[in-house]
């Protein structure tokens, strides 16, 4: 996955150089801490990734890579105040290392950056980006409040789940894609290809990272082991765990995510019963269905063989991924 490294690279460089020193220094300054905190800069690669696949060069998609990592990044600042997290990639929160109104309006603030960088591109190219990026932006925010009220419902579905996920994290997946595509000017069939791979693949990759939150190494994962228990998110594991439990292994379920309790025999205990009600082997299950659908798409679409190929062991890795 050199290639990937490669994106990478190319998209830190060019955050590197970005000149966010001008005042109010209360407003700039937060935007760039977290642009320099770190994190996998997956969907700016993807971005870089597609424009070449479609026969254009990652310099010249560079700018709507860095929209995309904006984006993300804003994003991740409201997240954290809507969650009142402390840190993020272990470094402290923007709105607990400066403030809350200056987290809330430099989020903002980092939303208009994003759009800004559209501005690199002909008239035509910036319609099609910006049209999708705002379809994609409000699909996001939709999947966030669906999160939001699924903390106080006892009877969320299944569905109404895998919804909530392909709008908070798969469409900016699928977005990613189709926005290298745009900038390479493919065909609409292949921009809606790319797009639906990425789509797929994204709510495979949020499914698998709801499975290593309660299954993964702490060490290798990046994250605390069991966190979603603790914070009774109501993912895959728990809503099938709740559809497959007989009535006292439901009652634990429901006893346990009825707590605020902060401690290792809950997050022990309602892992127990996702064993017990068999969804470990019902999660891998689902996360190979979806990466299976983005891998259908990949079939039929129309680019060289070595990308597929690329793409399809990138497909299986973020599959089989432990981190």
């Amino acid at each position: 996955m050199n290639y990937l490294e490669r994106y990478k690279e190319e998209i830190s460089a060019f955050i590197d150089q970005v000149k966010l020193d001008k005042g109010p220094v209360e407003l700039y300054a937060p935007i760039d801490y977290i642009l320099r905190i770190g994190g996998k800069r997956l969907r700016p690669v993807l971005t870089l990734y597609a424009a070449e696949i479609f026969g254009s060069t990652s310099k010249e998609a560079i700018y709507a890579a860095v929209a995309i990592e904006m984006f993300h990044n804003f994003s991740l600042i409201h997240d954290d105040i809507m969650d009142e997290a402390p840190l993020r990639r272990g470094n402290e929160t923007v709105h607990q290392r400066w403030n809350l109104n200056t987290g809330i309006l430099s989020g903002d603030a980092m939303l208009i950056l994003a759009y800004q960088y559209f501005e690199n591109y002909s008239p035509e190219v910036f319609r099609e980006l910006a049209k999708l990026f705002s379809k994609t932006a409000l699909e996001v925010c939709e999947g966030q409040q669906l999160d939001i009220n699924f903390e106080d419902r006892t009877d969320v579905t299944i569905g109404e789940y895998i919804k909530m996920i392909e709008y908070k994290t798969a469409v900016l997946v699928g977005a990613a894609f189709e926005m290298g595509a745009i900038v390479a000017e493919a065909s609409i069939e292949n921009r809606t290809a790319i797009y639906d791979y990425g789509r797929y693949l994204g709510i495979a990759f949020q499914l698998q990272d709801d499975f290593l939150d309660a299954f993964g190494d702490a060490d290798t994962f990046g994250k605390q082991v069991g966190g979603d228990i603790l914070e009774n998110k109501k993912t895959f594991l728990y809503l099938k765990a709740l559809e497959n439990a007989n009535a006292n292994q439901r009652e634990q379920l429901e006893g346990w995510f009825s707590t605020t309790e902060n401690s290792i025999e809950k997050v022990e205990e309602v892992k127990r019963l996702f064993v017990e009600t068999g969804v470990v082997a019902e999660s891998e299950q689902l996360i190979k269905f979806y990466t299976n659908k983005a891998l259908e798409i990949l079939d039929q679409m129309k680019i060289a063989t070595d990308y597929k190929e690329e793409l399809r062991a990138f497909s299986l890795n973020l599959m089989n991924r432990t981190v």
